[in-house]
């Protein structure tokens, strides 16, 4: 559990830093952290691994909810400039 913990936290972290970290980087990372504290858990040697992990998932979801809260602004803040376009609405219309 110690390395599956530490390799979904790495995938998270990639994720959410090349642009895939609205779905798959939240997902991985929650897995890390799960597998983590499963790791911990067990009296392994491998325990930084599975501490690791659990940083970088939590690290990773912090991210994946920091980036989707931006981009949900974002599209919202696109939306009200395009509906406050006389313009834009007149184009609609003609549709």
């Amino acid at each position: 559990m110690e390395v599956a913990a530490l390799v979904m936290g790495i995938i998270g972290l990639v994720c959410n830093f090349f642009g895939t970290g609205t779905v798959v980087g939240p997902i991985c990372s929650v897995l890390a952290i799960i597998f983590g504290v499963i790791g911990m858990k067990k009296n392994t040697d491998k325990r930084g691994m599975a501490k690791a992990g659990m940083i970088m998932g939590v690290i990773g979801l912090c991210l994946g909810i920091i980036i989707t809260i931006a981009c949900v602004a974002c599209i919202g803040a696109g939306a009200a400039a395009l509906a406050s376009d006389p313009s834009f609405m007149d184009m609609l219309n003609s549709l």
